[in-house]
């Protein structure tokens, strides 16, 4: 069974930037999707950036757009979501999941990783 572990999360300043990383272990990913969801503290999981395997299916939630940069490596089977700009309100615990289709909607994604998290603090 194909594992997710992302890396990449930590504490940065306001207005810094961080890369996550997203690696399936064992298997190559059984979906098309890779996902990047955010988890703000106390708060439900929500979609923020979406790339299905065909190069140019790509998709952002509105609050994101412009500000997080999601690609893949293939051969790897990796995903990576490049955040820039942060601010308090993207900190929390990012996700990466796999799936056939490309929602924000969290029940449609099969496999999940453990998450890490992002602090943004001065």
């Amino acid at each position: 069974q194909v594992q997710l572990v992302e890396s990449g999360g930590g504490l940065v300043q306001p207005g810094g930037s961080l890369r996550l990383s997203c690696e399936a272990c064992g298997f190559s990913l059984p979906e098309p999707v890779i996902g990047w969801f955010h988890q703000a503290p106390g708060k439900a999981r929500e979609g923020s950036a979406f790339n299905k395997s065909r190069a140019g299916d790509i998709f952002y939630a509105p609050a994101v757009k412009g500000q997080f940069t999601i690609s893949r490596d293939n051969t790897k089977n990796a995903g990576y979501l490049q955040m820039n700009s942060l601010n308090p309100e993207d900190a929390g615990i990012y996700y990466c999941a796999n799936g056939h289709v490309a929602t924000t909607i969290p029940k449609f994604y099969r496999t999940w990783g453990q998450g890490t998290q992002v602090t943004v603090s001065s």
